[in-house]
């Protein structure tokens, strides 16, 4: 069997915005080509901020981060563009625009790999035009293809914004509390979809999500995060309630509803 090569590693990773609020404190981890890893933790508890710092959206204050070989944290404005043609990002509020046509939207996924010129004019290639509709084929979205995207529902929205990703043909997915905005039928197609996108396109995956049922039902490992350190990371097997009650500082995690029940 071919052993796993690291795909992003933060070593002693901290982040404070300002002079007083630390958001990250000395995290570190390993995450291997494949992996489908979510991170768990209560709102504000540093979630967004590992994802944003991964692709440089925020700059870290102190530690070093490797992504597929680039070092993140000195890399020039050129290095940090390549960095984010790999990094394919989902959102919490879908980042769509709302007055372009799903497909429109799906092909912007495609901006980071043209010229500012070539861009701006919104020139595709027949190639990328019929490499998008396949994508949203792909994800259930044949029919939506030419409507706006503020016609669609919010688990329709989540999934264009996943096609979006799709279209930088990136080698990690960085998703961003992806079902928080859904109902569990919708969140539930979602995660479905990203894990045969993790095991069938061999795309890493990691995942912020509040709600500790899905991750346990979807994740290959879990890190659990709380007031901006590591207090848990392995098999979701291992997580505990006690470990939970440690994440939440609370039972909130046997509070929600699970992602399997319609």
């Amino acid at each position: 069997m071919t052993k796993a090569m690291p795909i992003l590693q933060f070593d002693k990773v901290s982040k404070q915005y300002g002079s007083s609020t630390k958001a990250l404190t000395d995290v570190s981890f390993t995450i291997n080509e494949g992996e489908f890893v979510s991170i768990i933790g209560p709102s504000g508890a540093g979630k967004s901020t590992i994802l944003r710092c991964v692709n440089r959206l925020v700059k870290a204050t102190d530690g070093t981060i490797s992504f597929d070989g680039s070092e993140v944290q000195n890399a020039s404005k050129k290095e940090i563009r390549h960095i984010r043609t790999k990094t394919g990002m989902i959102f919490q509020h879908y980042n769509l625009v709302y007055r372009l046509s799903v497909m429109e939207n799906v092909l912007h996924g495609r901006l980071g790999h043209k010229s500012a010129i070539a861009g701006a004019i919104g020139r595709y290639s027949e190639e990328e035009k019929e490499q998008a509709y396949q994508i949203l084929k792909k994800l259930g979205l044949k029919k939506q293809v030419y409507k706006r995207a503020d016609a669609l529902s919010g688990g329709q929205k989540q999934r264009v914004g996943i096609a979006r990703a799709l279209m930088q043909e990136p080698r990690l997915l960085l998703c961003d509390e992806p079902i928080s905005s859904l109902d569990p039928a919708a969140s539930k197609v979602i995660m479905d979809h990203l894990t045969d996108i993790n095991q069938n396109m061999n795309i890493t995956c990691v995942c912020n999500l509040h709600q500790v049922d899905v991750a346990i039902a979807y994740s290959q490992r879990i890190i659990g995060v709380t007031s901006g350190r590591i207090v848990f990371d392995g098999a979701p097997q291992d997580l505990t309630k006690d470990i939970i009650h440690e994440i939440y500082q609370s039972d909130e995690g046997d509070l929600i509803t699970d992602i399997g029940d319609e």
